[in-house]
């Protein structure tokens, strides 16, 4: 079993010589979060048993831990951990910084300690060995009245975004008997080999997508790239040209934009071109909606960006009129900000209703249209965030008369996933900024293993969510959608 600690935490090693701690801490960390004494030791003297190079080793050591501390980083202390002072120290030093501290007590039998040590090209001396062997059981009894935030016993550990540890300390003990379905985000364009390539990587991407099990594929409806994403002058194709695209480059997975703002087109035409995807893809076309938000889009293209209010008023008629215009015959509308006097639709869509997603997490407004007209709500946030949304949205279905079962429950996240953890370590290498950690770029996408993921997804659905749409940051390399069919295999149903 493995255990998770958040990250940034500081890990204090806690045993003899010969006790593994090296060997377990090469195995469980990147060599450049390890601040080891003997590696010190031999840096700054004649090899790792030059005591006499010994207290410049640690001065240099107290100077590296703290830095690392200050600028938020995952450390391992790996000596023997006999200080109490230096332990006090290190604690203090930690929780100034907001960051947890764990001691890792290795209870290693001396007898193996004493092999371990023989077998070294330079072995310390017995006596000393054994010193230290019976120091230890009273070092452990200190570790107790010492303000670490755990104590744990040598064993598989990983440093994992927060999000993770309080997913792992929820789960249920069948993670997998729970059905939950997955979409797939694409947001970012910045591939290898520019607009060229844009079409043989999209196309790829929807095909893969398809083949891993993701029920629907969603893309932004913008003009320009969002800041929460990258910059403005950023390849970005326009939505609906490329979900026809996409249409005929796939056969089974949904297709939709998330979200359209409601001030980009009249909503008459917007209902058209997706009657029109509807047609050409054989049915699978999802209509999302939202207020619209980014004011520089609009001033830079030359739109109105109405009030709130008014862009409130537009959505509500918009998604009052779009059923008229995908119904039966050509009846007029009389909005509150929109009106048409006869709206013809054909060829008709496919679907006999073409599902409406209404994106965004107003407690008083949105969710009160998403209760009255939508069939899916989309929103942001941690579970617990979602599970108040969503407790929020059924007050609402409560105040419409509307059982809140026939709105799906959908959130949107970011995550980065690999097989294990070497495998992860790989992906976010490849990914993050040089300048930029592994911790805080795991933090930032989510970053875990297919344990990790399952763990956070299980989450959202004991929190009432049942759809996640997930956006990849690696969706174009090689294995990214094909690990992720993993997770997605773990919530299939029976």
């Amino acid at each position: 079993m493995e255990l998770r600690l958040p990250a940034p935490s500081l890990l204090v090693l806690v045993g003899p010589s010969g006790s593994g701690k090296t060997t377990w801490a090469q195995g469980h960390f990147r060599e450049e979060e390890v601040v080891s004494s003997d590696r010190l030791r031999a840096l700054v003297g004649t090899g790792e048993g030059d005591q006499r190079a010994g207290p410049a080793a640690f001065e240099i050591l107290e100077r590296i831990v703290a830095e690392r501390l200050e600028r938020h980083l995952t450390t391992v202390i790996d000596t023997l951990g006999f200080d109490a002072k230096r332990r006090a120290r290190w604690i203090d030093l930690a929780h100034a910084a907001g960051i947890p501290v764990h001691a890792i007590v290795f209870d290693t039998p001396g007898e193996v300690c004493e092999q371990r040590n023989d077998l070294r090209s330079k072995p310390i001396s017995k006596t000393v060995l054994r010193k230290q062997i019976k120091r230890f059981r009273d070092v452990v009894e200190e570790l107790e009245g010492e303000d670490f935030d755990g104590i744990h016993k040598e064993q598989p550990v990983a440093v994992v975004p927060p999000t993770f540890v309080s997913a792992a300390a929820n789960e249920p003990a069948d993670r997998a008997a729970s059905a939950h379905s997955f979409g797939l985000s694409v947001s970012r364009f910045a591939w290898d080999g520019g607009p060229e390539a844009m079409a043989s990587t999209l196309a790829d991407i929807a095909r893969r997508a398809e083949l891993a099990g993701f029920r629907d594929l969603w893309l932004m409806d913008h003009f320009r790239q969002i800041p929460q994403v990258g910059r403005p002058w950023e390849d970005i194709p326009e939505a609906y040209t490329t979900l026809g695209y996409l249409a005929a480059m796939t056969s089974r997975i949904r297709l939709g934009t998330l979200v359209t703002g409601v001030t980009y087109r009249n909503p008459a035409l917007l209902g058209r071109m997706i009657a029109t995807l509807d047609v050409l893809s054989g049915g699978r076309a999802n209509c999302g909606l939202g207020l619209g938000w980014y004011a520089d889009e609009h001033a830079g293209y030359g739109w109105d960006f109405p009030s709130v209010a008014d862009r409130y008023a537009l959505l509500e008629d918009t998604v009052e009129m779009l059923p008229l215009l995908w119904g039966k015959g050509s009846p007029s509308y009389q909005g509150r900000v929109f009106s048409a006097s006869e709206l013809i639709c054909y060829p008709r869509p496919v679907q006999e209703k073409i599902p409406i997603t209404i994106g965004g997490s107003g407690e008083r407004k949105t969710l009160s249209l998403v209760a009255r007209h939508a069939d899916a709500c989309n929103l942001l946030g941690k579970p617990a965030t979602v599970s108040r949304k969503l407790e929020i949205l059924r007050g609402h279905c409560s105040d419409a008369d509307r059982d809140p079962a026939e709105i799906e429950a959908t959130h949107l996240i970011t995550v980065m996933v690999g097989h294990d953890r070497q495998d992860l370590s790989e992906r976010v290498d490849r990914a993050r900024d040089r300048d930029q950690s592994a911790e805080s770029y795991s933090e930032r996408y989510n970053s875990g293993t297919v344990d990790d993921v399952v763990s956070l997804f299980q989450s959202y659905h004991l929190a009432g969510a049942t759809h996640s749409i997930v956006s990849l940051p690696d969706v174009a390399q090689e294995g990214s959608l094909e690990t992720f069919a993993d997770v997605i295999a773990r919530f299939a149903s029976p």
